[in-house]
């Protein structure tokens, strides 16, 4: 339970970081490398994600790892 805990509020910072981060850091740069860089940061969040939702499968419902997802952030 705390490794699903762990995997999902580290997805969830990476994938926040991938939609918002680049408005504020990389506002200058270039449509194509922010694109490029919120997919590399999405990658990570994946890695994690995965992971933790075949864990938590063998917990919990599907809905009840969406919801658990949304309340770790």
């Amino acid at each position: 339970m705390f490794k699903l805990i762990i995997l999902l509020f580290f997805s969830n910072v990476f994938m926040t970081f991938a939609w918002y981060g680049h408005l504020k850091n990389f506002n200058s740069k270039p449509l194509v490398f922010v694109i490029l860089f919120s997919w590399g940061i999405a990658f990570f969040e994946y890695a994690l994600q995965v992971p933790a939702n075949r864990i938590g499968f063998q917990y919990y419902s599907l809905g009840q790892l969406k919801l658990f997802r949304k309340l770790s952030l």
